[in-house]
């Protein structure tokens, strides 16, 4: 079987000096490779088709088959790595607490422990008759959520 840990050296050595970072690589037990990469700008299709090239080169059919798949991350696909949390930084996203609620708001503070959520809700406060809206951060550890994901908008 082909070891997912090879192909990630061989994926992160291709991208080391471009503006890509590799997301997730996946072999199953039937050799299917899934490579899935993303940027800061645009991923391009051609850049996927050149490096599934070059992934391929340092594989041996004739030893091991395989089949191969390199795309970009999806646009709503979780967050897999502290890159994607950092690229949506000010974004609007959705959070999935383990075990819990499920939060929407804008993506801030992004640091290698945490992250936080501005939410945004109305409270009706003592003494008052009608609702204002109360902005407020929630901070979360990466290992308090199941999920975080971009939320498309339509402005």
């Amino acid at each position: 079987m082909i070891e997912e840990k090879y192909i990630r050296e061989i994926v992160e050595a291709y991208i080391a000096e471009s503006s890509y970072f590799l997301v997730e690589v996946k072999v199953d037990k039937n050799n299917c490779i899934t490579v899935a990469i993303d940027s800061n700008e645009d991923v391009s299709i051609d850049y996927c088709a050149e490096l599934s090239r070059h992934i391929e080169s340092k594989l041996d059919r004739d030893v091991e088959d395989f089949e191969l798949e390199v795309g970009s991350a999806g646009l709503t696909s979780p967050f897999v790595v502290l890159q994607q949390y950092k690229k949506y930084e000010g974004s609007d996203v959705e959070v999935q607490v383990a075990n819990g609620p499920k939060y929407t708001g804008k993506l801030v503070n992004v640091t290698e422990a945490n992250f936080g959520l501005e939410v945004t809700k109305k409270v009706k406060r003592e003494g008052e008759k009608k609702k204002v809206e109360v902005t407020e951060v929630m901070t979360f550890s990466y290992d308090q959520v199941k999920y975080t994901k971009y939320i498309i908008t339509f402005k």
